[in-house]
């Protein structure tokens, strides 16, 4: 099986590597009831109280990975029953609390709701804490801690909170941005991004080996920081093995995305970034007085996308990647004609195991592939440099004065800064997730060599400009 950062990640892969294989088996609807029992064979429970609740989890799984790209259901989504409704604790006084003298954190308290015991040791009064947190910075040894559930902490812009009605996680969808940063975090895996699994499968059967119509996968940069242990080209043997009928890389996109922006910033001056539609959605929902300056320019996505659909009338499109926010972005009526579906690459190592393909015996096959300035676009900072290189490419004078921030509190940040009127920069490159794509939640593995496999994913181009790669491929499709 493929490696995985959690057990939470493996018991994902084993619902949508179940559901695939009973729909390739054609007997989905016969065994529907009986995948929870394969999976959770029992009879003792190895995770919860009992096997029973263990297999109602599962079963609340698989309704999750057969929704469709064209619900309007929401794309995260809370499983109460596998919620462990983690205790809330608030700022709490730790151990390490000295008892000194100094009383700091009574003094900057508001609510005078820390009182000290006989050993002058602090406690604060939960019926009076405001949760304000002025204690905790002002405790001289750290004493003081702020105990939240996990998804709470995770979830940057207060999207969660706990359920009136049970005390389970319950999302507040218009604050949530799609990043998939709870689904991810999770102890217990009790937040979910739905799955398109169904859909998926029936578009690759329907086109009768491409012969009906013809299926192409559009895969994200960061796939090469993936699948460790095989090379890329062997991941697109086996997705070709899958159905597809060719891979393409999202980097080709980018490259001409890079091109539209360079352009546009030029003429308007100031932008911001429009390739991560969680950031996109954040600036929207949070900063509505900053939206007009979002580039619109489409994402790589959606571009690469548009471009294929122009170039093969009728062909399908998927996105392969690490991204829940893309299951979002694919409803939008912007980006729903090019893009007929997505797949993030833990659920494509499921299908590829439910077909029962082993990646590592395959020959490597040819895939189109961007510039190494398109690939860059897998980490923070990649779309800036590939902005200023395009202005390069188009002996530009201009320069994108970039500022590079990923994750909900750098983007706020810096976003409260410009709101304020300190800009020292033109060009605003945002990604939700730590790192950019390579920390996307549904990476298979996000680890410190993530970065460097990136680097080295882009230096492996075989276009080492953008426009030479855009002409490369224009050239490959006249001959097809």
């Amino acid at each position: 099986m493929a490696k995985f950062d959690t057990r939470v990640q493996e018991l994902r892969y084993e619902v949508v590597k179940a559901v695939a294989k009973h729909i390739y088996a054609n007997d989905f609807k016969e065994h529907v009831y009986d995948i929870a029992k394969e999976i959770i064979p029992g009879p003792k429970p190895t995770m919860r109280c009992c096997i029973y609740k263990e297999r109602a989890i599962v079963n609340e799984r698989i309704k999750l990975t057969l929704h469709s790209s064209q619900d309007k259901s929401n794309v995260i989504n809370v499983i109460p029953v596998a919620c462990d409704e983690c205790p809330l604790g608030g700022y709490t006084v730790s151990d390490e609390c000295r008892g000194c003298i100094a009383h700091r954190c009574i003094n900057a308290c508001p609510k005078k709701c820390i009182t000290f015991d006989d050993k002058l040791r602090a406690h604060i009064d939960k019926s009076k804490c405001i949760n304000c947190g002025l204690c905790a910075q002002n405790c001289p040894y750290h004493a003081i801690e702020n105990r939240v559930r996990p998804c709470e902490r995770a979830c940057k812009q207060k999207a969660i909170s706990p359920s009136s009605v049970d005390g389970s996680a319950s999302i507040n969808y218009e604050k949530c941005i799609k990043c998939g940063a709870c689904v991810y975090t999770c102890p217990f895996g009790a937040i979910v991004d739905e799955g398109y699994i169904e859909e998926i499968i029936n578009i690759l059967r329907n086109s009768e080996n491409n012969t009906k119509y013809q299926v192409y996968a559009v895969v994200a940069p960061s796939i090469g920081t993936n699948f460790y242990g095989v090379k890329t080209g062997q991941v697109v043997s086996a997705m070709k093995k899958l159905g597809f009928y060719r891979v393409v890389e999202a980097a080709l996109g980018a490259d001409v995305v890079a091109l539209e922006e360079a352009k546009e910033l030029e003429e308007r001056g100031t932008l911001t970034s429009s390739c991560c539609p969680a950031f996109v959605d954040y600036v929207k929902k949070f900063y509505p007085e900053l939206k007009d300056y979002v580039s619109s320019t489409p994402s790589p996505m959606a571009m690469i996308g548009k471009i294929l659909k122009e170039h093969k009338p009728g062909c399908k499109v998927i996105f392969v990647g690490p991204c829940t926010a893309k299951k979002s972005e694919v409803r939008k009526d912007s980006v729903r004609p090019y893009i007929d579906s997505v797949l993030t690459f833990e659920e494509l190592q499921a299908l590829i195991d439910a077909k029962e393909i082993d990646i590592a015996s395959l020959e490597e096959s040819h895939f189109e592939n961007g510039s190494g300035f398109g690939r860059g676009f897998a980490k923070c900072g990649g779309l800036t440099n590939a902005v200023n290189q395009a202005l390069k490419e188009n002996n530009s004078e201009f320069v994108a004065k970039g500022i590079v921030c990923d994750g909900i509190d750098n983007i706020r940040m810096a976003l409260n800064k410009w709101k304020s009127g300190n800009k020292d920069f033109n060009f605003f490159e945002g990604m939700a997730c730590s790192g950019g794509c390579i920390g996307g939640p549904c990476n298979l593995t996000h680890e410190l060599r993530d970065k460097i496999m990136a680097d080295k994913f882009s230096q492996n181009s075989d276009a080492k400009e953008i426009k030479e790669a855009i002409t490369k491929s224009r050239s490959t499709k006249k001959g097809k």
